[in-house]
C-alpha cells in the first residue's frame, strides 16, 4: 500500500484561525512531516473557494503551491487532486507543470478532472458548461498535454480547444512525461479516458463503489486494448483516527465546532461531520488498518489521506505513521 498526504491549504477551512503570515510555514511543516514519514507524495486541491460553503477564509492556489513545494521539498512526489481542466488552457497548464517538474527534479504528478464546483466556476467567469462539455474539455486537454510532454509540440483542432504548433520546452524530466491521474468515476466517458491515457485513477473510496468503478475501468481497457493491470487505482480518504473511540468522537466534535466558528451553518456542519464519520478510515489504529487491508484486497493500492486537523494538531498523523502505516510497509 502506498500513501499520499493532503497538505492543508485552506479549502476545507483547514487553515482558518491561523495568521496568513504563518500559512506557508504551516503548509510546509506538514509537507516536511510527510517527507520524514511513510508518505510517497503530498497533495493539494485545485479550488478557489472554501467548502462546504464559500467563505472569506483563505484558499491558496494549487499550482503556485506546487512550485513552492517543488523548491522546498526533496523526496516526496507532488500532486493535485485534482486540477480542473476548465480553469486553465491545457497547453498553458502543460507548460506550467513541465516547469514545476524541472524545479522538483522530476517529482510532479498531474491529477486532472472535469471539475464540479459550480459556485467558483461562475464566480471566476468560466460559466458552467454541462457535464458532457466539461468531460469533452477533459478529453481534448489530456490529448494536448500528452502530445506536449511526449513530443514537445501539440496541434489539435478540437471542439473546445485549438492549438497549432504549441511548444513545450523544456520537456518534463520524467520519461514519457508527467504521470496522468484521471480523477472521477463517470462510467461512460471519464473512465474511458482513464483507460486510454491514465497511469493512475482516483475514484469512489467506498468498497462497493470502488469495486464497481474498477470493473467498468477494466471493461473499457479490454475494449481499447490497454493494460488494466498497469493502471494504479487510488482513492482519497478522510482519516479520523484516535487511540480510543472517545478520541475519535472528540475529533469529530472539534470538526463540527471549527466549521461553525468559521462561517458554516450548523446544519451544514452537522451533515459534513456525518459524511466524515461514515467514511471507512474512522476509528482506532487497529480498525483503520483492518479497513485499509480490505480495500487493498479490492485493488486499491494508493491511499491519499486527509487529516482535517493536521494544521493545528499532528497527533493523529503521528498515530497513523507509528501504528497504521507499518502494517503495510
Amino acid at each position: 500500500m502506498r500513501f499520499g498526504l493532503f497538505v492543508p491549504q485552506g479549502w476545507r477551512l483547514d487553515l482558518a484561525g491561523i495568521d496568513t503570515a504563518d500559512h506557508w510555514a504551516t503548509m510546509l511543516g506538514v509537507a516536511k512531516a510527510a517527507e520524514d514519514g511513510p508518505f510517497e507524495s503530498v497533495w493539494v486541491f485545485d479550488h478557489f473557494h472554501t467548502v462546504p460553503v464559500p467563505t472569506q477564509e483563505a484558499t491558496h492556489e494549487a499550482w503556485t503551491l506546487m512550485a513552492g513545494l517543488a523548491a522546498a521539498t526533496s523526496r516526496v512526489r507532488l500532486g493535485q487532486m485534482c486540477t480542473c481542466m476548465g480553469y486553465r488552457n491545457p497547453a498553458y497548464l502543460a507548460k506550467v507543470a513541465a516547469t514545476v517538474d524541472v524545479i522538483s527534479g522530476g517529482r510532479v504528478e498531474m491529477g486532472i478532472g472535469a471539475g464540479w464546483y459550480e459556485h467558483e466556476w461562475r464566480a471566476y467567469g468560466y460559466g458552467f458548461p454541462g457535464a458532457g462539455d466539461r468531460i469533452g474539455m477533459l478529453d481534448e486537454g489530456v490529448q494536448i498535454m500528452h502530445q506536449l510532454w511526449t513530443t514537445g509540440t501539440a496541434t489539435l483542432d478540437g471542439k473546445h480547444y485549438q492549438v497549432n504548433g504549441a511548444i513545450c520546452r523544456p520537456l518534463p524530466l520524467q520519461d514519457g512525461g508527467i504521470p496522468l491521474w484521471i480523477a472521477g468515476g463517470g462510467e461512460k466517458k471519464t473512465l474511458r479516458i482513464a483507460a486510454r491515457y491514465a497511469r493512475y485513477t482516483n475514484f469512489d473510496s467506498a468498497p462497493d463503489g470502488f469495486r464497481r468503478k474498477s470493473e467498468i475501468l477494466a471493461e473499457h481497457c479490454r475494449e481499447l486494448g490497454t493494460d488494466f493491470d498497469a493502471i494504479t487505482r487510488s482513492a482519497n480518504y478522510n482519516v479520523i483516527l484516535g487511540e480510543t473511540d472517545k478520541d475519535v468522537q472528540d475529533r469529530l466534535a472539534w470538526m463540527k465546532a471549527h466549521q461553525i466558528r468559521y462561517g458554516v451553518p450548523e446544519n451544514t456542519a452537522e451533515a459534513r461531520v456525518r459524511m466524515f464519520a461514515d467514511g471507512p478510515l474512522v476509528g482506532t489504529p487497529e480498525l483503520v488498518a483492518e479497513r485499509l487491508a480490505e480495500l487493498g484486497g479490492l485493488g486499491m493500492s494508493y491511499a491519499i489521506l486527509n487529516f482535517a486537523e493536521v494544521a493545528y494538531d499532528r497527533t493523529a498523523l503521528t498515530l497513523f505513521t507509528e501504528k497504521v502505516a507499518p502494517e503495510f510497509s
